[in-house]
């Protein structure tokens, strides 16, 4: 059980049900980290907004797999289980290679990035990502400069820096406040990039 008080699917009313409908996926299912927002609905609307926007937009040029890797590689390294377990989920489903994602998860789970299947780019992507993370006054411009240069345009060097912003954030609401999986369907994300305003999870 979660430490605070949440309203399951078919106790909400008025814009709880309204934002409940927009976020749910299969049988009327709302995750877990959605519902510790709903006593204060408007924050889960904020939420949700820069959820889909930051990972799940079609402006974002980074393929939405290496977003999801930055997401898991964050959520380890904040110990946060309930976020490595969805989005590891969604990068597998987004890779759709199995042998390159059991690469990825063991290098994070090992916290080593270096033996990643990943290219040096997003190396450098991976270590600006763990310093924002870990010591977020550590982050230097030589380490934007040398995104910059492996090839990142500045507007991926913010895409980088706000998927890393947003999962430091969605970590601490799921540890701060005691959310589990128990119920939830590992995986599901609002993958309709094309409408921003779609927040269905499928």
């Amino acid at each position: 059980m979660p430490w605070i008080e949440t309203i399951p699917y078919e106790e909400s009313e008025g814009k709880l049900r309204r934002l409940y409908d927009r976020v749910k996926g299969p049988d009327n299912n709302v995750d877990n980290i959605m519902m510790m927002h709903s006593l204060r609905p408007h924050s889960m609307e904020g939420h949700m907004a820069i959820y889909k926007y930051v990972l799940h937009h079609t402006g974002n040029t980074i393929p939405k797999w290496f977003l999801e890797t930055l997401g898991v590689w964050v959520s380890s390294l904040n110990d946060c289980g309930y976020c490595v377990d969805h989005h590891f989920g969604g990068l597998c489903r987004l890779l759709q290679d199995d042998e390159k994602a059991a690469g990825i998860r063991k290098a994070i789970d090992s916290r080593n990035i270096d033996i990643a299947p990943l290219d040096d780019k997003q190396k450098l992507a991976m270590i600006y990502a763990e310093a924002l993370t870990k010591s977020p006054a550590s982050t230097t411009e030589e380490m934007v400069k040398a995104m910059r240069n492996a090839g990142y345009s500045d507007g991926e060097i913010l895409e980088v820096n706000q998927v890393s912003s947003y999962f430091n954030y969605a970590n601490r609401t799921v540890l701060g406040l005691g959310c589990s999986t128990k119920g939830d369907i590992i995986g599901l994300s609002p993958n309709n990039s094309d409408d921003p305003d779609d927040w269905s999870h499928t």
